[in-house]
């Protein structure tokens, strides 16, 4: 089959590349719909009237706040793959299809704001941080980027990342959604997915106009969705104490002239979810020899059958869409994310580990279990 909006991935420009065209359009080269994640939401407020089906957003001032890129990594076919790099540039770059109906959605959106975050300005406070009146002021708040990403996944450039026959990877993809997306196997000619999934969330601290600049020190942390910690405070693990801290790192990093980056993907418990977390907890809780680092692994891969399903080979594209091809200071313990990193390309300079007084007694735990297979860190070791 052909369609009239043929994709050329990995070109240069936007309009050489192609559009990204989705359903309800007959012509799509696209299998999925925009916001996959809420589009039941979408649906429920159709068939309720609150939301009208031909519904067309207008787009009037809601270009990105900043410029990024592009850059070189843009036209590497197999660098960026997960996403669409020009997801922020839709309107810009085809708004005459727009204006004349064709469902093209920014996939990609950057604005400006403000954090406040209690540990800041407790840092602030105890003077670890030095208020500067750009990147942080006097009360303790962060001047960032924000930046949204939608998934907008290439499956032969994913196929070719993970080592997988194309086509083996669309069936299992059927299979183990209960048939959600049939055409992932019926229209092999479609080669775009946008999955409903999360996505990524990003905060620039710093001029983004310094991206890409081989003399920016980029310091950053690659962070993945733990809600009971990043939002509730749980003690179990070092996932906030981790995020406070690399945030830490990027104002001050900023304050030097760099650029600090953290990236937040949602993959919750290890993109196993959060029941199957709290199922895990539950057999450490209720382990016959107590809750062991020897044996956290093991209760997450009684419930789960695997360790991790983040696939971290996929979570290197956001840093090149940045322009990024070295990182001075890596906040990070983690090995799989390190290695991913290096093996796309990407040099690290500095790998640093969380301080030992932020981690809580009960998340010791788990620190030990990761640095007992693999994480680069001193907590536990003696000599």
């Amino acid at each position: 089959m052909t369609t009239p909006y043929p994709l050329n991935w990995g070109a240069a420009r936007a309009r050489a590349r192609g559009p990204v065209v989705t359903s309800p359009a007959p012509d799509r080269n696209a299998i999925g719909v925009h916001a996959g994640g809420y589009a039941v939401y979408g649906g429920l407020s159709v068939a309720t009237g609150a939301l009208a089906a031909e519904h067309h957003a207008d787009y009037t001032d809601t270009q990105p706040m900043v410029q990024i890129g592009p850059f070189p990594q843009w036209s590497d076919p197999g660098r960026i793959v997960t996403f669409d790099p020009f997801g922020h540039r839709v309107v810009q770059d085809f708004g005459a299809e727009i204006a004349a109906g064709l469902n093209l959605r920014p996939t990609i959106a950057v604005t400006t704001g403000q954090l406040a975050i209690p540990e800041i300005a407790t840092a602030l406070f105890r003077r670890d941080l030095q208020a500067d009146g750009r990147i942080l002021s006097r009360q303790g708040d962060i001047s960032v980027t924000k930046i949204s990403i939608d998934p907008v996944w290439h499956l032969p450039g994913i196929a070719r990342r993970l080592g997988l026959d194309e086509g083996v990877m669309r069936q299992a993809l059927v299979d183990q959604s209960g048939g959600m997306y049939p055409d992932l196997v019926a229209r092999p000619d479609l080669p775009l997915f946008l999955p409903p999934i999360g996505g990524t969330s990003v905060y620039l601290f710093g001029d983004p106009a310094r991206l890409g600049q081989a003399r920016t020190q980029v310091t950053c942390r690659m962070h993945d969705e733990c809600n009971g910690s990043d939002v509730f405070g749980s003690d179990l693990c070092t996932c906030r104490p981790y995020l406070i801290h690399g945030i830490e790192e990027c104002i001050r990093g900023a304050q030097q002239g760099g650029v600090g980056i953290i990236v937040y993907n949602r993959k919750e418990g290890r993109a196993l979810g959060e029941v199957v977390k709290y199922l895990v907890y539950n057999a450490r809780k209720r382990a016959s020899g107590g809750d062991l680092p020897g044996e956290y692994f093991t209760h997450t891969h009684q419930v789960a059958g695997v360790d991790d399903m983040r696939l971290q080979e996929l979570s290197t594209d956001v840093l090149h869409w940045l322009g990024v091809t070295r990182v001075a200071h890596w906040v990070s313990m983690s090995n799989l994310k390190r290695d991913a990193v290096l093996q796309s390309g990407i040099a690290i300079d500095r790998q640093v580990e969380i301080p030992h007084d932020r981690i809580a007694p009960n998340a010791r735990v788990e620190i030990s279990a990761k640095i007992g297979a693999g994480y680069e860190g001193t907590f536990g070791r003696t000599g």
